[in-house]
């Protein structure tokens, strides 16, 4: 039957539709709305089209994009589909009508269907009635039905049934404002809900209306209280003025002390006629602040008035019955006369407070002279004396308006006073989140102590906490009044009477943590297998807790990595078992119980040689020039005793006293110019070898006589050869030539190079012979010069044989027993004569006699150079 009409509808839809329109399809119906759980049935119609293949036999449905079965459908006709879709459960849900044709899927038309269910039928209401302002009721509308509900709220008078007032909203609550909200114990409310679906309407409920009065909330207009009264207070209010008349109010007066948080309620009865109303409060804590409110109610009615806004009062004050909590801090001065004592005290809270205090007084005067006192007001809990070097007495008391607190005394000791030492030892640690510092007293019957703690960096004596602790050797304090990663110093002093021992010391930290930077190494002394490594401490502001240890990372260029780790109190630490010149890397880690921090790197390298290998190269080398500067020294000391034994002197012919040597004859010598010359070689032809003997030990003293003879003539000779310089000088030269070889220079001896070259032309040593048989040998050499020539070699061959003639050293005493001479070849026949002529007076030859003269090759060489 219903499809029946869908299709007489959708046939009368067709046959009106407009045949210009856009749409291919419609859709009916257009916007469903179905109770959830039902069947849902929608039909596509086409419109009219030319196409022949276009007909109610391609189309398809979709439901949320899914295909649906085509076992649901329904087909009409060439125009119409119908499907339907069962058990509908999807609250929202889309549905489109598509043409399949040539493999392809044209969308026609679609729709959104909603599901819901029917309104459930209302409950549980109430109504709240402000007398002469409204009337409201609320209500619970049971399950969601996910449509729009209207709701309609019906006030019926019982006793006619007919006269109703009805409100309407589309929430659970409704109100009737007035003038419509009349005063009558005989009224009952019903409440209707709609919505697409259906409809539900409750039973009429009868509700009185002054059992569901409400009041307004009363004011306060003040809490005080009354002077010379304590422990009270005085509460005045004020009524609201819309109430059901005649009848009986209740109000409750709630207060609540500051202190203690602790709240009390007082009720008050009154009736509706007061507009203003007061009460006391008693059994109040002295100068004790309380906060004050207030609610009323009908006395039939179920609904208190709202809480009104509270309000303040303190009773009445009293003297503060207990003394404050002073303290000090000594602050040490360059001038004994003059220091600056830092008082700090804090007011016990006593329960209960005694008052507000007004200000504190301060005495303090010598310990000896107690006129002399002065008197300080402060407002503040701190004030800062200077005192002199004196003992002081101390005391600070505290006063409100009702009086003053007992006084605080303290006792501030001289300057050279010395405080004793009563705490033994002292032990500081965190347990179960505080800080606990426990010591020892070698006093048993010391039983006040303070303890005194503030931030180690903290300069502000005001800004130290203390605390009185008796009948204990512990204190305790919560860890959370101590900032972290900060250390404390605590102090605990032992008080006796008025006086302050010395305190015990002690250092902590509430929470650590690993330090915000490492420390920076450094090298010191450098050697090659080992290095010392330097450091300075992190700043108090960085460890962020006690530095345990020192942990040192060093790591050879290409190599594995070392550590060592030393105590915290250690800054510098030898490496050693290096390798030498060698590159290394070295770190230091600081670590406390949090962990530990790696400062910096630094860079080092080793050294070559130590001082132990310079040392080892030092000592022979330095042995070495001390011996050498030794023998050094030595030689400049000694160099005549050297040259005496090494190379003796010999005198200088030249400035001897016994011959005087011209300058003229010297240069014009041939025989000389021969032997000096450095150009040239010696000619050993022209030399020959006088033999010679030394004079017996009986003839010394004759030949010196002849010696002494011989030096003034031959200088005679000289002279008169000077003046007659034109005719003597040939003369003069061929004297000098003789006297060369004269018995008063008795040998000549060659140098090193000379001898060497003379050597073939030198002749053996003969055997001692008389000084005349020289002479004439001398002589005798010069006019037969061939025949000597002859006998060179002969000669020569004798003289090699120096073994077999013992001769003794021509330097040492004149001990030589034959001399040499060296005779040139060329000197004239007058020269040979005047020798043998001169042999006859030749000084005796005397050993051991000083400045005796000998001839040597040198000599020709310095002729020479004149």
């Amino acid at each position: 039957m219903f499809s029946n009409l869908v299709w007489m509808f959708v046939l009368l839809c067709s046959s009106v539709a407009d045949e210009n329109s856009i749409r291919d399809a419609d859709i009916f119906p257009s916007s469903p709305e179905i109770e959830r759980g039902s069947s849902l049935e929608l039909s596509c119609v086409l419109r009219k089209s030319d196409t022949p293949q276009r007909n109610a036999n391609h189309i398809i449905w979709k439901l949320n994009d899914a295909l649906i079965s085509p076992e649901e459908y329904n087909i009409v006709n060439e125009t119409v589909s119908n499907i339907t879709i069962h058990n509908f459960t999807y609250s929202t849900a889309y549905v489109e009508c598509l043409m399949k044709y040539l493999d392809k899927e044209l969308p026609l038309v679609h729709t959104v269907v909603k599901s819901g269910f029917r309104p459930d039928m209302p409950e549980n209401i109430s109504c709240i009635y402000f007398y002469d302002v409204n009337l409201t009721c609320t209500w619970s509308a049971g399950r969601e039905t996910s449509f729009t509900t209207n709701y309609t709220l019906y006030r019926k008078l019982m006793s006619s049934p007919y006269t109703v007032r009805s409100c309407q909203n589309t929430t659970e609550s409704c109100s009737f404002f007035y003038p419509y909200n009349d005063y009558s114990n005989d009224f009952c409310f019903q409440v209707e809900a709609k919505n697409v679906l259906g409809e539900s309407l409750t039973e009429c409920v009868s509700i009185p209306l002054q059992k569901i009065e409400k009041f307004a909330s009363p004011e306060i207009l003040s809490v005080k209280k009354i002077p010379g009264i304590k422990q009270l207070l005085m509460v005045t209010w004020k009524m609201p003025e819309k109430i059901i008349p005649l009848k009986h109010i209740i109000c409750q007066v709630q207060y609540r002390n500051l202190y203690s948080n602790f709240t009390e309620f007082v009720n008050v009865s009154l009736n509706s006629k007061k507009g203003i109303v007061s009460c006391n409060l008693t059994g109040l804590w002295d100068s004790t602040d309380y906060s004050v409110a207030i609610r009323c109610m009908n006395n039939e009615s179920a609904f208190w008035s709202g809480w009104s806004g509270e309000k303040n009062g303190s009773t009445e004050e009293k003297a503060p019955p207990r003394k404050v909590d002073l303290w000090r801090v000594i602050e040490s001065s360059h001038s004994s006369r003059n220091r600056s004592v830092h008082l700090m005290w804090k007011s016990l809270k006593s329960f209960p407070p005694s008052g507000r205090i007004l200000g504190y007084k301060i005495q303090y005067f010598p310990e000896n002279k107690t006129a002399c006192k002065r008197t300080n007001n402060s407002t503040d809990e701190k004030i800062t004396l200077f005192l002199n070097e004196e003992a002081h007495i101390i005391s600070v008391t505290a006063y409100n308006s009702a009086g003053k607190s007992p006084e605080a005394i303290l006792r501030i000791p001289s300057t050279d006073e010395k405080s004793s030492q009563m705490i033994e030892t002292m032990i500081t640690s965190t347990l179960n989140e505080e800080v606990v510092v426990q010591w020892k007293t070698s006093d048993p019957e010391t039983t006040t102590y303070v303890v005194e703690w503030y931030e180690e960096l903290e300069t502000d004596p005001f800004v130290r906490s203390w605390q009185y602790v008796s009948n204990s050797t512990e204190w305790k304090n919560n860890r959370k009044n101590f900032k972290p990663f900060l250390c404390y110093n605590i102090l605990v002093y032992p008080l006796y009477g008025n006086n302050i021992a010395a305190p015990s010391y002690a250092q902590i930290y509430a929470q650590e943590k690993k330090p915000s930077e490492g420390p920076v190494a450094d090298t010191d002394i450098l050697g090659k297998n080992e290095v010392t490594i330097k450091w300075n401490e992190i700043s108090k502001a960085k460890r962020n807790g006690f530095i345990t240890n020192y942990t040192i990372f060093y790591k050879p260029e290409d190599g594995k990595e070392l550590n060592e780790t030393v105590n915290s109190d250690t800054l510098q630490y030898r490496l050693k078992s290096l390798q030498a010149n060698t590159q290394y890397t070295v770190r230091i880690m600081a670590s406390n119980k949090a962990g530990g921090t790696i400062g910096e790197p630094r860079a080092f390298k080793t050294l070559k040689l130590d001082k132990d290998d310079v040392i080892f190269i030092a000592i022979p080398v330095g042995i070495s020039m001390l011996c050498l500067i030794g023998l050094w020294i030595t030689c400049v000391l000694k160099k005549h005793a050297f040259k005496k034994v090494c190379w003796p002197d010999i005198p200088n012919p030249e400035e001897s006293l016994a011959v005087e040597w011209p300058l003229a004859s010297s240069m014009n010598n041939s025989f000389l110019k021969r032997v000096s010359s450095q150009t040239k070689t010696v000619d050993y032809e022209d030399i020959n070898v006088l033999e010679y003997c030394f004079p017996e030990e009986g003839q010394e003293e004759s030949l010196l006589i002849n010696y002494e003879s011989h030096v003034s003539e031959f200088t005679d000779i000289n002279t008169k050869g000077i003046t007659n310089r034109d005719e003597k000088i040939l003369h003069n030269e061929e004297d000098e030539a003789a006297n060369c070889f004269s018995p008063s220079m008795p040998y000549v001896i060659a140098d090193q190079f000379t001898r060497s070259q003379m050597h073939s032309a030198l002749i053996p040593v003969k055997e001692v012979q008389p000084i005349e048989m020289v002479a004439n040998d001398l002589c005798g050499s010069q006019q037969n010069p061939i025949k000597n020539e002859e006998n060179d070699v002969e000669e020569v061959l004798k003289l090699e044989d120096f073994s077999e003639k013992a001769l003794f050293n021509p330097y040492l005493k004149n001990s030589v027993k034959a001399r040499e001479f060296l005779v040139s070849e060329s000197l004239p026949e007058h020269s040979m004569d005047e020798c043998k002529s001169q042999s006859s007076v030749l000084p005796p030859f005397q050993p051991k006699v000083p400045g005796q003269s000998y001839i040597t090759l040198d000599m020709f060489r310095l002729a020479k150079a004149q």
